[in-house]
């Protein structure tokens, strides 16, 4: 399904471009978004609200492999890119291939990028950090929503499946 907030990776600089030109306050955010819960929803409803219009990068499969191991993910990239689509709170989505932001980040430019309490200033990856500085992005880190976690989701499902 085409879902008209679903950008792909070459063209959202230029959106995100004529966003910015147009005088919108660009917030930005990304992740794997495996399992949506609870905790994601929270969490983008904050990141939206920090801004004009919330951008947000996914992780594509094979970055997901990397960074989580083998079984992940648990749903194909553009089943996660559509689902958060359809919450109202983000604005755009793209897929990247990256395994981490960098190319997300620089294609974007947002006026603030958000990472979740399980991160801090010196935990968020150097390079990653370095190109916010030079844009001039502040960084905000929402707190953590206790108790809401994919891997904890993926626990609680393997121990009822044995």
């Amino acid at each position: 399904m085409k879902h008209s907030k679903i950008v792909a990776f070459a063209e959202v600089s230029d959106r995100a471009k004529q966003l910015r030109d147009a005088g919108k306050k660009l917030v930005a955010t990304n992740g794997c978004f495996d399992l949506l819960h609870v905790g994601h929803v929270r969490y983008l409803q904050r990141a939206r609200s920090l801004g004009d219009l919330l951008v947000v990068g996914v992780n594509a499969d094979a970055s997901v492999r990397a960074l989580k191991g083998e079984g992940r993910p648990i749903n194909r990239e553009h089943d996660r890119a559509e689902v958060l689509a359809a919450l109202e709170s983000v604005g755009l989505v793209t897929i990247f291939p990256q395994m981490r932001a960098t190319h997300f980040i620089q294609a974007v430019q947002p006026h603030v990028y958000v990472k979740g309490g399980d991160y801090t200033s010196d935990t968020l990856d150097a390079e990653e950090r370095a190109l916010l500085e030079r844009l001039g992005a502040k960084v905000d880190i929402v707190p953590f929503e206790q108790g809401y976690s994919t891997s904890q989701l993926l626990n609680k499902l393997r121990a009822t499946v044995k």
